[in-house]
């Protein structure tokens, strides 16, 4: 019988009032967490997707990678002005925001984390939340591509040298999401203008078969959209945001659940049973469910498969919040309370 690989242990970031540290995860041999790396002062810290690296934004404008298999700190870069940092996910680059005022200073810049060099370097104006970091990757790291005006330009990560490799127009986009696993489609965000309706339109991101949507949804009273696709890029969820409820029954505006499949063969709402805001949903590990809190308080929590269909019903209570394990067994809902399923 062939051998199995053990899964990797669970490390745990945490943040203290002395900066971040890494503690084990449970099991725990002695009944509490030990430490893997000490607390570190910084504004913030992200782990690669794939857990091998670690980024640590410290003071100064310095940043920190560090190798998770053993915890040494394995570059610094010293960024001045830096506002933003991100990590790419197989831990190949860095990429930071840096404060300017003209054009002229290229203040986005990919780093090659193994060399410190930089690979790639661009100006941009202003840094939002929704568009960082800006260059997005595949999980593999095998697409990468970024939002510009008017149409998403697309690179070779293997050789960003080269520039932009191709570019993919879409008139009036102002959000893009790609597919991380694996990277064979896009989905862009054009905003309602001039009386026309809002729009999310998934794109093939093969060259030469990328000129036409292979799907597309429609949307009035949209003010925002959060995007998210599936392990696997079949599916993508689009909770669609108004900052005016008509109905006058929240403060904070409305929200849609949308789903659409990348093969085109299915848009439309996913079927919520309960009245009122999406507060989260989020994709299984596995891309084969997925789990939506929402509704007025107390707010519903369901579990559906990639058809829309619901699974479980997980109560309701005072919930905004849900989250996966990594193996996708188990979901915590948090608000007031904790529970886990």
């Amino acid at each position: 019988m062939a051998a199995v690989d053990p899964s990797p242990f669970l490390e745990i970031l945490v943040r203290g009032p002395d900066g971040f540290s890494v503690w084990n995860g449970p099991p725990f041999s002695s009944g509490q967490p030990s430490i893997k790396l000490e607390a570190i002062p910084c504004s913030n810290a992200t782990f690669s997707e794939d857990g091998s690296t670690l980024m640590v934004m410290k003071a100064n404008s310095v940043i920190g990678v560090y190798d998770c298999s053993n915890y040494r700190e394995t570059r610094t870069f010293e960024v001045p002005n830096v506002l933003a940092a991100a990590v790419s996910p197989r831990g190949t680059f860095l990429q930071t925001f840096q404060k300017s005022l003209t054009p002229q200073d290229k203040n986005v810049v990919l780093w090659n984390i193994a060399t410190g060099d930089p690979v790639y370097q661009l100006f941009q104006k202003n840094m939002m939340k929704t568009t960082w970091p800006t260059i997005q990757f595949s999980s593999d790291e095998t697409v990468a591509c970024r939002l510009a005006t008017n149409e998403i330009q697309f690179f070779d990560p293997q050789e960003f040298s080269k520039g932009i490799v191709h570019r993919l127009r879409v008139p009036g986009v102002a959000a893009i999401e790609l597919s991380r696993v694996p990277a064979s489609h896009v989905v862009a965000f054009v905003p309602e203008s001039k009386g026309s309706p809002a729009s999310v339109q998934i794109f093939s991101c093969e060259k030469g078969q990328e000129s036409q949507a292979v799907s597309r949804r429609s949307f009035f009273r949209c003010s925002s959209v959060q995007l998210s696709w599936n392990r696997g890029s079949t599916g993508l969820l689009v909770v669609v945001q108004s900052d005016v409820d008509k109905t006058n029954q929240s403060y904070y505006g409305e929200s849609k659940l949308n789903y659409l499949t990348s093969d085109g063969t299915y848009e439309g709402l996913v079927p919520l049973r309960k009245e009122g805001p999406v507060h989260d949903v989020q994709w299984s590990y596995s891309g084969l469910e997925f789990a939506v809190v929402y509704g007025f308080m107390p707010a519903s929590a369901t579990l559906f498969d990639k058809k829309c269909r619901p699974l479980l019903e997980l109560g309701s209570g005072p919930y905004n919040t849900v989250r996966w394990n990594p193996k996708g067994k188990c979901i915590l809902c948090i608000m007031a309370h904790i529970l886990t399923w």
